[in-house]
């Protein structure tokens, strides 16, 4: 009898036996694991700022593996990487909803790749935690944002820069990478700068492709406008294009004494490839810092710092962790406490469970997923870059702030639902 044959009769055999017995024949990964996608770009422009968030992803995995899984089972995690290409984003989510059966996709981090994404998730009813600040002017029941909406970076950055003890700025540069999300943000920002009472001609907008690397002309601009008074910048850019826009900034002996740079986008991470000492003083909003004091904070770094030397991960002699390591983090851990109070990883159960889930976050403080409109309470910090690369916090929000997705600076929105539509 043949090899094949006989492994035929061995299967058959096995079959009937375990059927006798009165259990159920299930593939091995159905029964004991619960398969999470990771969508992340580890190639191309935003490899930069993505790659950590895979691996922060992997190692909370690990962690919660560590501690029993999810309902008694390990979670599988399923790695693809769309490599900063927009259009990949959807196709990949197709085949981690589809082909891998994921419970839930934990990535992105442009708008839009999410805005890629989306139709996706609505359409085959999956599952997204968005971990990175953004524009809002959105609202999905498949989607919970565990990064910042406006109101929570923004506008209080902006704020800041007006107020006697931010430098009180009159003139206005934003600076963006063309999509999206510089695009919409500036909408918001220029609407509210104007209720504010500053004057058109003190604003002045520019953007610069991904991937952009001459900043010479954009910097002398800067200078030559800030001539007409006191300016700040307020710094969209996204990925690897940080890297020559802060050089160009040292070249050009742009302090932050005369203008202040506020980025939504620059963190730790962002800032570990370049020389700091000359953008001390420049600043970054963020909901966390890697630099804030408490006993959350510090087993966080001392667990990611234990996982990136394990994995031997690039920079593990000196790890950082960043604000949308922190979102990604909690994202995870709140699913994971969504699945266990819904007893099922179902879409829509988990979303219901989902509303009003607490965590004691590294920032400091228990936050929570608002009941309706799928966005996190968050504290906001204003922190200024030390030569070490590390942020100096020099204001900060009381607590967590409620998310308003829905800006009252774009004209009728005042209109709109603050929760998603069940579709």
């Amino acid at each position: 009898m043949s090899i094949k044959a006989t492994r035929r009769l061995t299967l058959k055999a096995i079959s009937a036996a375990v059927a006798l017995s009165g259990l159920t024949v299930f593939p091995a990964h159905a029964a004991d694991t619960i398969k999470v996608g990771i969508l992340h770009s580890l190639s191309g422009t935003m490899a930069i700022s993505e790659t950590a968030l895979k691996d922060v992803a992997l190692m909370t995995i690990e962690e919660i593996n560590a501690k029993g899984g999810v309902m008694g089972k390990k979670l599988e995690p399923v790695i693809v990487d769309p490599a900063s290409n927009w259009p990949l984003f959807a196709e990949k989510t197709k085949q981690l909803l589809g082909q891998d059966k994921v419970a839930v996709i934990f990535g992105c981090w442009t708008s839009v790749s999410r805005k890629s994404v989306l139709p996706v998730v609505e359409e085959m009813n999956g599952l997204l935690f968005y971990p990175v600040q953004y524009e809002g002017e959105e609202l999905s029941k498949n989607v919970f944002y565990t990064g910042a909406a406006p109101n929570q970076q923004a506008i209080p950055a902006v704020d800041y820069l007006m107020s006697k003890e931010g430098g009180a700025a009159k003139r206005w540069v934003l600076l963006g990478t063309d999509y999206v999300y510089p695009r919409t943000t500036n909408k918001i920002l220029r609407a509210y700068l104007k209720s504010k009472g500053v004057k058109e001609s003190d604003i002045e907008e520019k953007y610069t492709p991904f991937g952009h690397s001459d900043y010479q002309t954009i910097v002398a601009d800067i200078k030559k406008f800030s001539a007409g008074g006191k300016t700040a910048v307020v710094s969209t850019i996204n990925g690897d294009s940080n890297v020559p826009f802060y050089k160009e900034l040292g070249n050009a002996g742009l302090k932050a004494k005369d203008v202040p740079v506020v980025a939504f986008s620059v963190g730790e991470e962002e800032l570990r490839g370049i020389d700091t000492k000359p953008l001390v003083g420049h600043l970054a909003a963020w909901n966390y810092f890697m630099s804030l004091k408490n006993p959350v904070n510090e087993d966080f770094i001392k667990k990611w710092s234990a996982y990136a030397k394990a994995k031997k991960l690039p920079g593990s002699d000196k790890p950082v962790t960043n604000d949308p390591m922190e979102a990604t983090y909690i994202g995870i851990n709140m699913w994971k406490q969504a699945v266990e109070k819904a007893k099922t990883t179902d879409t829509d159960k988990v979303i219901a469970a989902m509303a009003g889930q607490t965590f004691k976050a590294p920032d400091g403080f228990t936050i929570k997923m608002d009941e309706k409109n799928h966005h996190l309470w968050k504290p906001v910090f204003v922190g200024e870059i030390k030569a070490d690369g590390q942020f100096n916090v020099v204001w900060k929000t009381a607590g967590p702030v409620q998310a308003k997705p829905w800006s009252p600076y774009i004209e009728g929105n005042d209109k709109k639902k603050d929760e998603p539509e069940k579709k």
